[in-house]
């Protein structure tokens, strides 16, 4: 045990037991917070796995849900936080986790708006690794399909010091986290992780191994902090803001789009020319360029 107490008997969360847990304490789930409970044993096991998880590391756990996950990161990690938004959850997940001093409960939105993380959650967390002597900080998570864009780059732009995120997202998702130029998948959300981080799909998993099942694929997904890249980067917040306002009019061209901008129009001549400098053709569109060409973008027009 990471905190030192002895193992405690964490009940498997399979689909009878779901079922039978949610009924006795009369609750149902809410698709409008993305609820969907992990019941394949071996999957919540592969989580924890590719966490590489030991008692250097405290752990940030989004979406607590009935604490099932929560139960085995605290096996494995010094320090775990973990926030859930529904606060029926609340005595079923402390239940399931029961008392363990390496955990931290938080009840709320870990969103404060859609660009901003709730600073209270990233203030327990820092505080907490503190406390426990962790190094390392990951996120471990079966994310609500909700949030998972938001929290995931939120995340990326705000704390350099993320070891990796391993976590559960939506199949559409991952195919844009891996995506390459000129794919029907690449936007704004593949270039900025790829530009600070290494993107690997680990395993596709189907609707089958949830509770409710959802309507599609989901994707474990390991994303690694890359610092070599963020130096490369530079102002990250910068170029996360730069690729919003680029990918506004997807479907224009490169000089359209330029010219178009959403804090400002810009002259097409002027566009034209620096467009010219940097060797880049003003009549395709921004979803062929890869992550370079991008950042000499920004260098000059952001």
């Amino acid at each position: 045990m990471a905190d030192g107490s002895l193992p405690l008997a964490t009940p498997r969360q399979t689909l009878s037991y779901l079922r039978r847990l949610f009924e006795s304490h009369g609750l149902t789930t809410k698709s409008k917070l993305g609820q969907n409970f992990l019941i394949d044993l071996n999957l919540l096991d592969l989580l924890v796995r590719t966490a590489e998880l030991d008692h250097r590391d405290a752990v940030l756990e989004v979406g607590t849900g009935t604490g099932s996950l929560t139960a085995q990161l605290a096996q494995h990690a010094g320090a775990v936080v973990t926030i859930e938004i529904d606060p029926s959850l609340q005595p079923i997940a402390r239940q399931i986790v029961g008392e363990r001093s390496n955990v931290r409960f938080l009840y709320g939105d870990a969103l404060a708006k859609k660009s901003e993380l709730n600073p209270e959650m990233l203030r327990v967390w820092d505080e907490f690794a503190r406390t426990k002597g962790c190094l390392r900080k990951k996120l471990v998570a079966n994310l609500p399909y909700v949030i998972a864009t938001p929290l995931i780059s939120n995340l990326l732009v705000a704390c350099a010091d993320i070891e990796r995120m391993v976590v559960m997202v939506q199949w559409e998702i991952a195919e844009r986290l891996r995506a390459t130029p000129g794919t029907k998948d690449y936007n704004a959300l593949s270039i900025l992780v790829q530009s600070v981080a290494d993107v690997e799909v680990i395993r596709k998993v189907l609707p089958t191994n949830f509770y409710p099942r959802p309507k599609v694929d989901s994707a474990i997904v390991l994303i690694k902090p890359n610092p070599d890249k963020r130096a490369k980067v530079g102002d990250v917040a910068k170029f996360r803001v730069f690729l919003r306002d680029l990918y506004v009019h997807r479907r224009k061209n490169l000089r359209q789009a330029l010219c178009g901008w959403p804090r400002g129009r810009k002259d097409r001549a002027d566009v034209d020319a620096k467009l010219a400098q940097l060797g880049i053709e003003g009549t395709i569109r921004s979803e062929t360029l890869d992550i370079d060409q991008h950042l000499k973008l920004c260098a000059v027009f952001g």
